[in-house]
């Protein structure tokens, strides 16, 4: 393997950011006594609203005592109990189930007693003098405020809080439940309430708070991250990834992403999901964590396209991540739900179909791919419910086609095709972005990193299953369906999918000069594949040269238009490769 060129910690430099960003406590509260002082009037409402996750509690601390104000006004006062808000919820978050809930539909307001709000409501009003301080998620529903903060918490952060028992749900006293079901709640719930919430004030944020490192909090000028937000969406940029270990983990990525932890291994890599990566602004030297998806929240149209917009909202239906099993174990044996489903058991959009790119492969690699000829749909039915029980091991042979894979095969896994990555294997996974909805069939008899037995969803999954997908079926339709388009000196581009009943469609390139792109006002999401480092540039100056490096996922905005892609040094030497996805137009794509 290579030496590591992978860069961890990607940015987006903000221009005419001096002065802009403050580190730590002490210089936070001095920029916000500053703006108070500035409004030179003897009464201001500072409102500090927080996203689900953040650490109220201990902002709340460190402000009181170097600000003093002479009201505060916590928003949890005017939150309905717990137990109310669970009732609220419940009927979101499946029962029992560990993993699965609906979408919800409520509004912030939801989560607070009409009564206690209209008396804070009153109280922030009536005070005459001094510093009112007003915080917590929620809090603009007390008063809109003279200045506003928003503390953000980028979604993964939020779930290793979740993990180290540091946090409770939207409304909720459950601190320390097992972190599995808060993440449900908060995928379920939370989430969605707080980002409907958050579009309503983007645009009047005087300050943004980023209390990911609690030790060493940063506040941002609101106009700074707006025109960071801005300024990233007319070039390539790169959201910042985040690797997790995993039962079926293995060793490529420790060593190609350059991974120190000691973790045991590295299963999964989060390298272009905006609902969960982050993105980095650099605003006069500091470095500001933000949630990626604030800039689909911000500036959806340049970003997507208008097309793409139109169809998938607020959200962005691309996701490129990584999961490695060289050296590692079979995934779990799965299935993805059909688009109507999805829809009617857990209120989503569309669905998560998908494809396995080969990045690189050890010996005996494969993947496991729909299902064998005339296989007895009851036996197989019957042979699952019974290592479900623990009562056998699941012949997966018997009932799945193996494939052998190797580096560069890709594998096209539309909803409802039974499939699995299997050992020594190391796959790019390039997939619309509901990305929970697993149903597992079958786990290989293995148990979680917790110690305990990972959901079995055999229900969802049998429901799911198309029987139809067969070897003869998916040889011709979902195994390295490579078509030539177009070529020039020194440059080649192929079609490799995705299947005609999945919305995205991948070009890969391969190059030894300067390849042309246009975004043809579509988001294009791309992997450096094949070579060390390339150069993305603006044919008319644009933006500046951009540097990209082997198994980089790099996001071009829609609003960009041409860009080329060339070998990074004029004596690379050797073919490079780049993988693109974009959404194909909706009369062609999954209904």
């Amino acid at each position: 393997m290579r030496e590591s060129t992978y860069d961890k910690f990607p940015s987006v430099s903000v221009p005419r950011s001096q002065g802009a960003c403050f580190a730590g406590w002490d210089l936070c509260v001095a920029r916000l006594r500053r703006a108070i002082k500035e409004r030179a009037t003897q009464r201001t409402v500072l409102v500090v609203e927080c996203y689900p996750g953040a650490q109220e509690e201990e902002i709340l601390r460190e402000l009181a005592a170097r600000l003093s104000p002479s009201l505060i006004a916590s928003a949890c006062k005017a939150m309905i109990p717990p137990p109310q808000a669970d009732a609220l919820v419940a009927p979101f978050l499946g029962g029992e189930d560990p993993v699965f809930g609906f979408r919800c539909d409520l509004t912030l307001d939801q989560f607070f007693d009409g009564g206690q709000l209209a008396r804070w409501r009153t109280e922030v009003e009536s005070a005459r003098d001094g510093l009112i301080l007003v915080i917590g998620c929620g809090a603009r529903l007390i008063a809109r405020g003279d200045i506003l903060v928003y503390a953000d918490m980028p979604r993964w952060e939020g779930q290793n809080r979740f993990r180290r028992s540091e946090v409770s749900n939207l409304a909720a006293d459950n601190k320390g439940a097992p972190s599995h079901l808060q993440y449900k709640r908060a995928f379920f719930v939370d989430w969605p309430v707080a980002d409907r919430w958050k579009r309503t004030m983007m645009a009047e944020w005087d300050f943004v708070f980023d209390t990911t490192s609690q030790a060493s909090p940063k506040l941002a000028e609101g106009e700074a991250v707006r025109r960071g937000l801005d300024r990233a969406v007319t070039r390539p940029f790169r959201l910042a990834p985040f690797f997790d270990p995993a039962p079926w983990g293995g060793q490529w990525m420790r060593q190609v992403c350059g991974l120190n932890g000691e973790a045991p291994n590295y299963g999964w890599c989060f390298d272009c999901v905006p609902e969960e990566n982050s993105l980095l602004l650099e605003l006069d030297g500091a470095t500001l964590e933000i949630p990626s998806l604030n800039l689909v929240f911000w500036r959806a149209k340049d970003l997507l396209g208008r097309e793409t917009c139109a169809r998938f909202g607020g959200e962005f239906p691309i996701r490129f991540d990584f999961l490695d099993t060289i050296g590692g174990g079979n995934l779990s044996f799965q299935v993805h739900p059909l688009a109507e489903y999805i829809r009617r058991h857990f209120g989503m959009a569309y669905t998560q179909d998908e494809s396995y790119y080969v990045l690189d492969a050890g010996e005996n690699a494969s993947i496991y791919l729909g299902l064998r000829e005339g296989i007895d749909r009851e036996a197989m039915t019957r042979d699952l419910l019974e290592a479900r029980s623990g009562k056998m091991e699941f012949p997966a042979e018997k009932y799945a086609n193996r494939f052998p894979a190797k580096k560069h095969d890709h594998f096209l896994i539309p909803a409802g095709t039974a499939h699995c990555s299997g050992a020594n294997s190391m796959v790019l996974e390039i997939s619309a972005t509901p990305y929970i909805f697993t149903f597992k069939l079958w786990d290989w008899g293995r148990l979680g990193l917790d110690g305990r037995p990972r959901p079995i969803h055999l229900d969802h999954g049998l429901a799911n299953i198309q029987w139809d997908r067969t070897t003869s079926w998916v040889k011709k339709q979902l195994v390295n369906r490579i078509e030539p388009l177009a070529g020039g000196p020194g440059w080649a581009e192929e079609r490799t999918g995705l299947h005609e009943t999945e919305f995205i469609e991948t070009r890969r390139h391969w190059f030894t000069g300067p390849v042309a792109h246009h975004t043809q006002d579509n988001v294009n999401v791309l992997n450096l594949v094949e070579g060390r480092e390339v150069l993305v540039e603006s044919p008319d100056g644009a933006f500046d040269t951009f540097a990209v490096h082997y198994a980089e996922t790099f996001i071009v905005p829609a609003a960009v238009g041409p860009y080329t892609i060339r070998p990074g040094h004029s004596r690379a030497g050797g073919q490079f490769g780049t993988i693109k996805a974009f959404a194909r137009p909706e009369k062609t794509g999954a209904k």
